[in-house]
């Protein structure tokens, strides 16, 4: 979303895509296996399997039809009073046609071409972004505002879903991202605090919920011998993925299809290596920095991939944001550190006889799981080289 203030309200530029407006008005069931069509949408059976696609003719009679179900859908409240919205503009694109959208001019270009018409064939719907242009009105100046969406199209990974707010109050403008669905009002501020603090989180919430990237951190945790060490390795590992973040991000890596899944499988890989190490005997760390150096920047091609999906190269405000998410695996590295190395370190000094067998019982789970890990995505590399 890319909202402009302009007087007595904002004008939101909103795209999503076309399920997201339409997939939880599907109706019921018909006796040929079929089911009604969601507004909008047309349904057929291809091989058995029920497929929906954009019904243009309703769109003809209805040009801002599914503008009229994402203003249903969102909310804008300030000072506890809800602005009112109107659809001024509807445009639907192909995900091959879709024209930029990362700033707020790409979007206003965006929408001075809207257009419904028909594309021959039919497109999938799940192939189609919409954009709509709401104008919501009500007061003289929207400085903090909540805004919240009850669009819930049930779908799976939506949980997932990654939502940009870009709000041009100030220059330069602040961008708020909020994982999932939108469901509970979102406060959206001035405060440049607040802005970078969602790229934080997100910095945080992909370091503890990409488990390979947390065994990583774990095994590094328990292959120090010592804090001193620790903190070598754990600030090697931290270079080498903030530079290769940021020059991925860029797009200074290989775009063939089998780059990915071959990162994918190289940090599987440096799993298994810094378990192997963790349960080794060396407590030599010069050599250990220099490895997590390296590793570092395998996981940091892995965090670029990510970032990508969230942030457009173009997006305002993008140096901070960069350096927020930066700054947010960091602090997500961290609570692994607190969390692991005390305990670790309690048992090393009161039962030291038990330190090798906690590190084996922690360390073995790790190389199981990262060595299928290694199967699977080097299957999928392997895939893409070939095909």
């Amino acid at each position: 979303m890319h909202i402009e203030h302009v007087d007595n309200g904002v004008d939101v530029f909103l795209r999503l895509p076309m399920p997201y407006l339409v997939a939880d008005r599907v109706g019921a069931g018909q006796t040929d296996g079929s089911r009604l069509p969601a507004p909008f949408t047309s349904n057929k059976i291809v091989d058995g399997e029920l497929m929906h696609y954009v019904d243009f003719s309703a769109l003809t009679t209805d040009p801002l039809g599914l503008g009229e179900i994402a203003r249903q859908g969102h909310t804008i409240e300030t000072s506890g009073q809800q602005l009112k919205a109107e659809v001024k503009a509807v445009s639907l694109f192909t995900g091959l046609s879709q024209p930029p959208f990362s700033t707020l001019e790409e979007a206003k270009r965006a929408f001075a071409k809207h257009t419904t018409q028909r594309i021959e064939p039919a497109p999938f719907v799940g192939d189609v972004v919409v954009d709509v242009l709401l104008q919501y009105r009500g007061v003289d100046a929207v400085s903090n505002y909540q805004i919240s969406s009850d669009l819930n199209p049930r779908l799976p990974g939506q949980d997932d879903t990654a939502n940009l707010i870009v709000d041009y109050a100030e220059i330069p403008p602040k961008i708020f991202r909020i994982k999932g669905l939108i469901d509970q009002p979102v406060e959206i501020s001035n405060s440049s605090w607040a802005a970078a603090s969602t790229f934080v989180v997100e910095g945080v919430h992909h370091i503890l919920s990409g488990y390979d990237h947390l065994l990583f951190v774990v095994c590094l945790v328990l292959g120090a011998a010592a804090l001193p060490v620790l903190i070598w390795r754990v600030s090697g590992f931290t270079i080498g993925h903030m530079l290769t973040l940021t020059l991925g991000f860029f797009g200074y890596a290989p775009d063939f299809p089998w780059f990915v899944p071959l990162v994918e499988t190289g940090i599987a890989i440096s799993i298994v290596i810094a378990a192997v190490y963790a349960i080794g005997s060396t407590t030599a760390h010069g050599k250990g920095v220099v490895i997590t150096v390296l590793i570092g920047m395998l996981h940091g091609l892995g965090f670029s991939f990510v970032l990508r999906e969230i942030l457009g190269v173009s997006s305002p405000n993008l140096w901070v944001s960069l350096l927020s998410f930066n700054v947010g695996v960091e602090l997500g590295q961290l609570a692994v550190v607190v969390m692991l190395w005390p305990l670790l370190y309690l048992i090393g000094r009161n039962f030291p006889a038990v330190v090798v067998p906690v590190k084996w019982v922690i360390a073995l789970p790790c190389i199981g799981i990262a060595a299928f890990w290694s199967g699977q995505r080097g299957l999928e590399f392997l895939t893409a080289l070939l095909g």
